[in-house]
């Protein structure tokens, strides 16, 4: 079975232009970003940890973050993808269940990551997921990030054929996206794209080309990841630090959205 938004959600990973995907981490920051425009919205693992007091890195607590996966669901009206790192658990079936509960508070698609681990293990785990997912009758987009450019996984000459061995691998077991973060020189982008049937995301990154070159170079979908977050979080430790220790008000004042229309929103 197909719903709507998983439908919806696969098709705009095939637009002419790459799907820009900003990352929320709560119910206000996504119903935000759902107001301004967004197709669809991506949670960030990052971002959900520090708003829960947990370091990022596979540590959330499930119960915890599917909460907050159904509280953002509840206030939006787009498809919602859910990064959940590295599935929480090595038992293939374990994550699969986790990703089950992920599906029934309304998301319609994952970033599932490979990190330092060994790629088969997350090969299981995408087919145990795929299975689970027909299972719930949910068309699931698996988006698999691999940190091959961003841990330095393999020599700086080998990572792109090591993506794209990866990326195959990855295709045989279930995946339908390959998202390699740190991923940004314009030839190896065009390297991956051109040799596997994976839809290619990349994140907002130093050295990217801009978006209007991405499309063309064979870039389906970007990701903003973190960063607004960590924006956000040095924005407020000015405005914090400025009231603490120079009794700063003015800052807040000036820049403050109106309290009325952030009601409005909810």
């Amino acid at each position: 079975m197909k719903t709507p938004s998983a439908t919806l959600f696969r098709e705009l990973h095939l637009q002419q232009t790459p799907l820009k995907l900003p990352n929320a981490w709560d119910a206000g920051s996504a119903r935000l970003i759902e107001s301004l425009g967004a197709t669809a919205i991506a949670t960030t693992s990052a971002g959900v940890a520090w708003s829960l007091g947990y370091r990022d890195g596979n540590l959330l607590p499930v119960e915890e973050y599917v909460a907050r996966a159904a509280s953002i669901s509840r206030v939006i009206s787009v498809p919602l993808s859910a990064d959940i790192e590295g599935g929480y658990s090595d038992i293939p079936a374990t994550v699969a269940l986790t990703v089950s509960r992920f599906m029934d508070t309304g998301v319609v698609g994952i970033n599932i990551e490979d990190g330092a681990g060994d790629p088969h293990v997350l090969c299981r785990k995408i087919e145990a997921i795929r299975t689970a997912s027909a299972r719930c009758g949910v068309d699931l987009y698996i988006n698999v990030r691999t940190d091959v450019y961003a841990r330095n996984l393999v020599p700086a000459g080998e990572k792109a054929a090591e993506v794209i061995m990866r990326a195959q691998a990855y295709r045989d077991a279930g995946a339908d996206g390959i998202f390699v973060i740190g991923l940004a020189e314009a030839e190896e982008i065009r390297a991956i794209a051109d040799s596997t049937d994976l839809l290619l995301n990349v994140a907002v990154w130093p050295g990217l080309p801009p978006v209007s070159e991405l499309a063309g170079i064979g870039v389906r979908r970007l990701s903003a990841g973190s960063w607004l977050p960590q924006t956000l979080w040095a924005h407020n430790a000015q405005l914090v630090s400025g009231f603490l220790q120079h009794d700063e008000m003015t800052p807040m004042l000036e820049n403050a959205a109106p309290y009325s229309e952030i009601n409005a929103m909810f």
